[in-house]
């Protein structure tokens, strides 16, 4: 029996026209896009400070509260000699806030509170830790009534959930694969590739690109990613540092690509000739049958 090709001349002629197309480090829209000067955008060697951290949903906060045991109290009528009278106690301990401690973890809710049980909720999304440490302050002795200066909080967060970066990876012509990480401060290309464990074997090595967020309207913030220089010489002019929001794009391989549409045209086309050649087939021997059991 006869084997059919896979593919006719043309459609090879066309796969082939197709790779001459992949060269460069990148091109998308049909037009190579050249790397930015050095110094232009942070990178591998030339990272910034990332602004304070602002909270927002659904970061998770640490809170603990910080006050003096009773015999640490300095009495108010008998201020001693250097010490400022508005302070009244000697020392700050891990003590527990009555009647309902609130150390320990607080999720950041969608309103932007976080919930301190009996105390009720207060406000926290749009603070620096900072800010939110005096907030809850303030908060926790107003509602409990205390002196000014009697207690102390301490904020931290444990995981900084609301700001991320995104790894999106074409599946050459089968969907595309988000994967979203947290930001931490110091992640570059080279980093968020290896959090999915290296590029897919269907991505092209030489379309690779930082696309930055940018207000509606503004133009588009592209930064190509040169990724046989980072990896294979050591060159980390195009190892960007990520910043929030920033999506890393790996385009797959055009070949790949060009071969799964054509599979996808193709293939319905086939099964509706099989379809019409297995019926031809079944007439014709129910024909033959029939003109035999005749004769």
């Amino acid at each position: 029996m006869r084997t059919r090709p896979t593919h006719s001349r043309w459609q090879t002629a066309l796969l082939t026209g197709l790779i001459a197309l992949s060269g460069g480090c990148l091109h998308t829209k049909g037009e190579f896009i050249a790397p930015p000067p050095d110094g232009a955008v942070p990178t591998e060697l030339n990272q910034v400070i990332l602004p304070r951290y602002v909270i927002a949903p659904p970061d998770i906060l640490y809170v603990q509260v910080l006050i003096p045991p009773p015999d640490h109290y300095i009495p108010a009528d008998k201020p001693k000699p250097g010490v400022d009278p508005s302070i009244e106690y000697r020392g700050y301990f891990s003590y527990p806030l009555s009647p309902q401690p609130i150390e320990g973890q607080h999720a950041v809710q969608m309103d932007g509170t976080i919930d301190l049980g009996i105390y009720g909720s207060v406000q926290v999304a749009g603070l620096t830790t900072d800010q939110a440490r005096e907030r809850i302050r303030e908060f926790i002795l107003q509602q409990t009534e205390r002196k000014p200066g009697s207690i102390q909080v301490r904020v931290s967060v444990l995981a900084f959930n609301s700001k991320q970066y995104y790894v999106i990876t074409d599946g050459a012509g089968y969907g595309e694969q988000v994967a979203a990480f947290p930001i931490t401060g110091n992640e570059t290309v080279l980093d968020a590739i290896a959090r999915i464990g290296g590029l897919p074997q269907v991505s092209s090595k030489r379309e690779i690109w930082v696309a930055r967020r940018s207000p509606h309207g503004s133009p588009d913030q592209i930064l190509p990613v040169c990724w046989e220089d980072i990896t294979m010489r050591g060159i980390a002019a195009t190892n960007y540092q990520v910043l929030p929001g920033d999506r890393i794009y790996v385009q797959s391989q055009t070949i790949i690509r060009a071969d799964n549409w054509l599979a996808k045209v193709l293939q319905p086309i086939e099964r509706v000739f099989g379809v019409i050649l297995l019926g031809s087939e079944t007439v014709n021997s129910i024909k033959g049958g029939t003109t035999t059991t005749t004769r």
